[in-house]
């Protein structure tokens, strides 16, 4: 292990893609800690420190995801959560807009489209729900800032800085390590594990509590390895062809489907959906709205593991064609053995998909669900969700596949002796 970290730097070009991503990884942090001009901080932080109650529960889990930004109230206070939103909405109308789903199909060229239309999207939503922020915390401006003034500065403060953590992102995508989006998020979540960690050591938790959370850190690390690296295996066989002098076919490959293919996107997209009743609350003034909907309460566990369950199937039937994948096989002369060709493998991929994602769709609630077990159970305060870590650990998981890729194809030794990593597609 200790040789494959030096063995990256030997490497020109991933050396240099992992400083980029830590040059851009600097200035989301110090990003966090600019606020938004004619804001008082000082009564902010004294608003936020008196909340209570499920707005708590809520606030505290919003700024987990932006790194702190919100207590901050800094300009990246949206973080990437209006792009998240973008890009569920735009995924959600593919599956019934032929236009949109012809255009993910077309291939490279298809993709920078959608991508454009995503960052229009995230655009809109983010003028809409900087404004709408901007209108909640317009008691806590400046005294000598009116109000108009003050949600025209907020708002463009806001929506210029979520609109540069997705430039910043799509520039480690391009020319760092890892998915742009899911790093900062990534690198958002870390950053609090510090202040979780020294809050443990001041004494509030006890000897019990240490050792029942480092069993959950544990477990929710290897199960999520064991979950982002598993894989279902559709044996396909090709029959021989002769073509001229020479012969095609006779190869035995397969179909992989990943017991996880959506990664951590189901919870991010899931996540950022539940954020939205409790931020229409504390809005609106609506207490009700906490009441039934705010973070930990019964019908938001219920809605968020719904929610999960239904990106967990929604991104695969999005990545996985069934009817297509039954096509190429039979054009190249494939076949899964016992399957007839034609709509019967179009049937088995599908009912093979949706048992897989059935196992994957249950562990991603179990282990976002995690911390409420444990407390109703032995009434330990899990204060590090299981949520954050497994986001955490995938994202990790990713970077440390791309690492080693670059290091293999140039016959460097990646972090395992025997084998490789084995991660999404």
């Amino acid at each position: 292990m200790k040789e494959a970290f030096k063995n990256m730097f030997k490497i020109p070009e991933l050396r240099d893609r992992i400083i980029f991503t830590l040059l851009a990884l600097i200035a989301f942090r110090v990003g966090i800690y600019i606020p938004i001009p004619g804001i008082d901080l000082a009564r902010w932080e004294a608003f936020i420190a008196g909340v209570g109650g499920a707005s708590q529960g809520f606030i505290s889990f919003f700024d987990v995801f932006t790194g702190g930004s919100l207590k901050q109230f800094s300009i990246f206070v949206l973080s990437v959560t209006p792009y998240i939103n973008a890009s569920i909405i735009l995924q959600l109308l593919s599956s019934v807009i032929p236009s949109l789903k012809e255009m993910l199909r077309e291939g490279e060229e298809g993709r920078k489209k959608f991508g454009r239309l995503t960052r229009q999207v995230t655009l809109g939503l983010a003028v809409l729900q900087g404004f709408f922020l901007s209108m909640g915390v317009a008691a806590y401006r400046s005294a000598n800032l009116n109000y108009a003034l003050f949600l025209l500065i907020s708002t463009v403060s806001i929506v210029a800085g979520t609109m540069f953590l997705l430039w910043l992102g799509e520039m480690i995508t391009e020319k760092g390590i890892g998915n742009g989006i899911s790093v900062l998020i990534f690198a958002g979540i870390v950053s609090r594990f510090p202040q979780y960690i020294a809050s443990g050591l001041v004494g509030r938790l006890s000897v019990f509590e240490w050792v029942i959370l480092i069993i959950v850190a544990i477990a929710v690390v290897v199960g999520t390895i064991y979950l982002q690296t598993s894989e279902r295996r559709i044996n396909v066989q090709y029959a021989k062809r002769v073509v001229g002098n020479k012969i095609y076919g006779g190869a035995s490959t397969y179909i992989p489907i990943k017991v996880n293919g959506g990664g951590v996107l189901p919870i991010i997209f899931a996540s950022a959906i539940m954020t939205l009743p409790s931020m229409l609350g504390s809005v609106t003034g609506a207490d009700w709205v906490n009441r039934w909907f705010g973070y930990g309460t019964p019908i938001y566990l219920i809605l968020y593991s719904l929610l999960i369950f239904f990106f967990a199937y929604f991104y695969n039937s999005v990545v996985i064609d069934p009817n297509d994948i039954s096509e190429n096989i039979k054009k190249y002369g494939g076949f899964i053995p016992g399957i007839r060709p034609g709509k019967p493998t179009s049937d088995y991929i599908t009912k093979t998909m949706m048992r897989v994602t059935f196992i994957g769709a249950i562990f991603l609630v179990v282990i976002s669900l995690l911390p409420y077990i444990i407390r109703s159970a032995s009434g330990v305060n899990i204060w590090i969700g299981g949520t954050s870590a497994l986001i955490a650990v995938g994202v990790s998981l990713d970077i440390m596949q791309q690492i080693e890729a670059h290091m293999i194809t140039r016959q460097y030794e990646g972090f395992m002796k025997k084998g490789k990593l084995r991660g999404r597609r």
